[in-house]
This record gives C-alpha cells, structure tokens and sequence, in this order.
C-alpha cells in the first residue's frame, strides 16, 4: 500500500475521532469544573457518550480497531 493511501487512510480515522471528541465537548463536562459529587462523573460521561452515540446512530461501536501500520 501506497504511503499516500495509507495516510489518507489514517486521517480520515483520526477526523471521525476528533468529531466525536467535539461532539462530547458540547455537553461542556470535559471542559468545565465537575461541580457535582465526584462518584457520580463517570456515571455522567457515560451517559454523555450514550446521548453521542445515539445522536450518530452508532449504537453498536465496532470492539476492535484495526492498527496503523508503520511499515
């Protein structure tokens, strides 16, 4: 494979995660002070990540990612 292809490759996954991380930060818990009791901030990503994933309508995220190779 083509160095060209593979880099395209490799950043087109990287753009699909870097629009997820944006579209977590809209809810602001990443990056404000958690203000509410400490125990419950996974609880709240969570939650956070599950209203993200539903509003893409990936319910079901593939388990594995396939590795970039540095060949």
């Amino acid at each position: 494979m083509s160095k060209k292809k593979e880099n395209k490759e490799f950043s087109s996954k990287r753009v699909f995660v870097e629009h997820r991380i944006r579209s977590v930060k809209i809810f602001r818990v990443v990056q404000d002070r958690f203000r509410l009791n400490p125990q419950k901030y996974e609880q709240v990503i969570l939650t956070i990540c599950g209203l993200v994933r539903l509003r893409i309508g990936a319910l079901i995220l593939p388990t594995t990612i396939a590795p970039f190779s540095s060949d």
